[in-house]
Parts: C-alpha cells; sequence; structure tokens
C-alpha cells in the first residue's frame, strides 16, 4: 500500500487505533492528526514519511491526551524533537523514534513524561547531553539511545530508575565514568555502553547485579582489574570487555558463569596464566582471550567445552601443547 495520509482522516473523531506500518506511505505528516482526541495508539513505523524541520505534527499530538503508544521509527523526518514533547500525554508509555534522521539534543522536557516506559531514539543523529531531567522518567524500563552522536558523560539520574531493566548508550561519545551507583539499579539485564570514551574502572558493584544477562562495556578507555566479585553474574550470557586498558589475572571465579555464551576480554592487558576453572564454563559458544599478556599453557579443561565454536588465543605468551580432544579435533590453526 503506498499514497499519503490523508488530513481528512482527522474526521474520525473516536478513533483509537491508527496504524500505518511497513508501507509506502510518503508525504508529510499532517498536523491535523491532532484532531484524533481519542487517539490511544499511533504507528507510522517504517515509511517514507517526513515532517517539516520541527516536527509539528508532535505539537499536535498534545491534543490527544489518551494517546499510550507512538511508533514513528523509520521515516525519513529529518528534524529535531521539539520541546513540546514534554506536553504529551500523561499516559504515554512507549515512544519510538528509531532511524529517523533526527537531529538536535534531546530537549531536557522529555523528563516530564513520568510514565514513560520505553524510551528509544537509535540510530539517529542526535548530539549533546543526555538531559539531567531524564531521571523523572522513573517508570523507564528500557532507554535506547546507541549510534548517535551523544556526548557528556552517564547521568547519575539513571540511577533513580528502579524498573530499568535494557540501557543501551553505545557508538556514542560519552566520556567519564561508568556511574557507581547504576550497580544498584538491581532490575538491569542489559548494559551496552560499547564504542564510546568512558574512562576509569568498571564500578565495583556491578558485579554484583546477579541477574544481569548481557554486559558489553567494550571500546572504551576502561582501566583497573577484574574483581572476585566477578563470579556473583550468574546469570550472565555475554560479557564484552574487550579493547580497553584493563590489566591483571583473569580472576578464577570467572569459571562460576556457568550460563555464559560470549566472553571477549581481548585487546587488553591481562596478564598470568588461563584460569582452569573456566573449563567449568560448559555453555561457552565463544571465548576470545586474543592480544593480551596470558602465558603459561592453555587449560586441558577447556577440552570439556563441547558447545565450544570460535576460539582465539593469538597474541599472547603462551607455551605447551595444544589440547586435542572436545572442541579442539575440529579447530583450524
Amino acid at each position: 500500500m503506498d499514497g499519503v495520509i490523508p488530513s481528512s482522516i482527522s474526521n474520525c473523531s473516536r478513533l483509537t487505533y491508527l496504524g500505518i506500518q511497513q508501507n509506502e506511505f510518503r508525504g508529510i505528516v499532517p498536523d491535523s492528526l491532532g484532531n484524533l482526541r481519542s487517539l490511544e495508539c499511533l504507528g507510522l513505523t517504517a515509511n517514507n514519511l517526513q515532517a517539516d524541520s520541527s516536527l509539528r505534527f508532535i505539537t499536535s499530538l498534545t491534543n490527544c491526551r489518551n494517546l499510550r503508544d507512538l511508533w514513528i521509527s523509520q521515516n525519513p523526518l529529518n528534524g529535531i524533537l521539539p520541546s513540546s514533547i514534554g506536553n504529551l500525554s500523561t499516559t504515554l508509555r512507549d515512544f519510538q523514534a528509531s532511524n529517523c534522521k533526527l537531529k538536535g539534543r534531546i530537549p531536557k522536557e522529555i523528563g516530564n513524561l513520568s510514565q514513560l516506559m520505553k524510551l528509544e531514539l537509535w540510530g539517529n543523529d542526535l548530539n549533546g547531553f543526555i538531559p539531567s531531567t531524564i531521571r523523572g522518567l522513573e517508570q523507564l524500563q528500557g532507554l535506547y539511545l546507541q549510534r548517535n552522536k551523544i556526548e557528556g558523560s552517564i547521568p547519575e539520574g539513571l540511577c533513580q530508575m528502579q524498573n530499568l531493566m535494557d540501557l543501551y548508550l553505545g557508538q556514542n561519545y560519552l566520556r567519564g565514568p561508568i556511574p557507581e551507583c547504576l550497580g544498584s539499579v538491581t532490575s538491569l539485564r542489559n548494559i551496552f555502553v560499547g564504542f564510546n570514551r568512558l574512562t576509569s574502572t568498571i564500578p565495583t558493584n556491578v558485579w554484583n547485579l546477579k541477574d544481569l544477562l548481557r554486559l558489553d562495556v567494550s571500546s572504551n578507555h576502561l582501566n583497573g582489574s577484574l574483581p572476585l566479585e566477578m563470579g556473583n553474574l550468574q546469570a550472565i550470557t555475554l560479557l564484552d570487555l574487550s579493547n580497553n586498558d584493563l590489566m591483571g589475572e583473569i580472576p578464577k571465579s570467572a569459571g562460576g558463569l556457568l550460563a555464559l555464551t560470549n566472553l571477549s576480554l581481548a585487546n587488553n592487558k591481562f596478564e598470568g596464566p588461563i584460569p582452569e576453572p573456566m573449563g567449568r564454563m560448559l555453555s561457552l559458544v565463544l571465548l576470545d582471550l586474543s592480544h593480551n599478556r596470558l602465558s603459561k599453557e592453555i587449560p586441558k579443561s577447556f577440552e570439556t567445552l563441547k558447545y565450544l565454536k570460535d576460539f582465539n588465543v593469538s597474541f599472547n605468551e603462551l607455551s605447551g601443547e595444544i589440547p586435542t580432544s572436545g572442541p579442539f579435533r575440529n579447530f583450524t590453526g
């Protein structure tokens, strides 16, 4: 289906759901959508819709006081989020505007959306800082700001979001430390802050997030060593610490991460032997320890890692014989 959204649609004043998704609709999103005062869900995802630079149609939607879901991702809107976004319905739960060529800053008024549970703005050209007012989104469960040009620090206000499960801030220009208080957000399941310019150490209490499933802090400037508490991440399935300045020995407690499928510690300054207990990590599919200063032999216990498909320990100082049983039967040089 293709065409344009007719302005006459505003005559359907009792309409509660309008979904025009994954079609070939084009042209300007009409301001008359704001006349649909009973509207609860507006889905315009994956079309070829455009807007004026001020995204005036968002301002018009402030008339829709029952709006719960606003989905406008994957449209070439090519505009700036207006401050009027903070005047959208207090019932708004889900706002998705990813891959829309959005520019400018995230308006501070976004903190007014106190009932918002999901905010997706990834894959745009947003710059400036994450506004400190974001702490007002106390019901937020998912924050997706990856693949933008956002700078500044990770605001400590995120730690007030005690329902936050997904934190995606990767591929931006963020600097400074990972907030220590982030480890107090026990609801967190996924933390992706890779490919930024973060410094300092990984906060100690992050290792106490026993329900964390995935942690990616790769490609930053993090330093320090890994603590024994690393073994507390009993539920974790992906751990990517690669491309940092981490050092010291890999703690033996890493062998207790029995649910882990992907582990990358590559391109750091780890030294000492590869811990024998890592052979207990029976779920491992990918293990990359390359480009470190690891010494001694590859543990014989690794022969029990029957699911291991990708194994890289190149560019270290290892010696001794390579194991021959288990997954090593099928590995190439």
